[in-house]
C-alpha cells in the first residue's frame, strides 16, 4: 500500500470502526484502557472515511466488550461499528443503537434531582435528540448535551 497505513490484524479481540473523528480517546476512557494492561491497543485518529470524511478507529486484542461499555460508546459514536475478531475473522459484526432511555450510566446535572439525592434512585434519561445528543432526565426533566455527556465520560 503506497499510501496507506498498515495496522496489523489481530487473531482476538474487538474492532470499533467507524467513531467520529477526535473521539477515540473518549472510547479508551469508557474502555478503562490505560496503556499499561498488557493487550496490544492499536489507535487510528482522523483517516480517511467515504461515509464520514474522518473517522477514528480503535483495535483491542483479546477483548470483547460487555453491555455497559457497548451503551456508553452508543453515546458518544452511535455511528460506530464493533466487529468481534475471533481467529483472524469478523465473528460478530454489531452496529450501534442508541436506546430511547439510558438508564443508570449517567449522572443528572441537577444537585437537587432525586438521583442525587436516594441512593436507591437510578438515572434515567430519555433521548431528545439524537443528532445532536440532548438528553433529558426522566425525574426532574434538566437535559444533558452531548458536551456534557462527553465531559462525565471523560471524567
Amino acid at each position: 500500500m503506497k499510501n496507506g497505513l498498515i495496522v496489523s490484524k489481530i487473531k482476538n479481540g474487538t474492532v470499533i470502526d467507524h467513531i467520529p473523528a477526535g473521539r477515540a480517546l473518549a472510547v479508551l476512557n469508557i474502555l478503562g484502557i490505560k496503556g499499561n494492561e498488557g493487550n496490544r491497543v492499536a489507535l487510528v485518529m482522523n483517516v480517511e472515511s467515504s461515509k464520514m470524511g474522518k473517522k477514528d478507529i480503535v483495535k483491542i486484542e483479546e477483548r470483547e466488550l460487555n453491555q455497559r461499555e457497548v451503551e456508553l460508546i452508543a453515546l458518544i459514536a452511535p455511528s460506530a461499528t464493533i466487529n468481534i475478531i475471533r481467529n483472524y475473522e469478523v465473528a460478530e459484526k454489531r452496529k450501534l443503537n442508541l436506546p430511547e432511555k439510558i438508564e443508570g450510566i449517567l449522572k443528572c446535572p441537577n444537585p437537587a434531582c432525586i438521583t442525587n439525592n436516594d441512593v436507591e434512585a437510578r438515572s434515567r434519561f430519555i433521548v431528545i435528540s439524537k443528532l445532536p445528543l440532548v438528553l433529558k432526565c426522566d425525574y426532574c426533566e434538566t437535559t444533558l448535551t452531548e458536551d456534557e455527556v462527553l465531559r462525565q465520560i471523560l471524567l
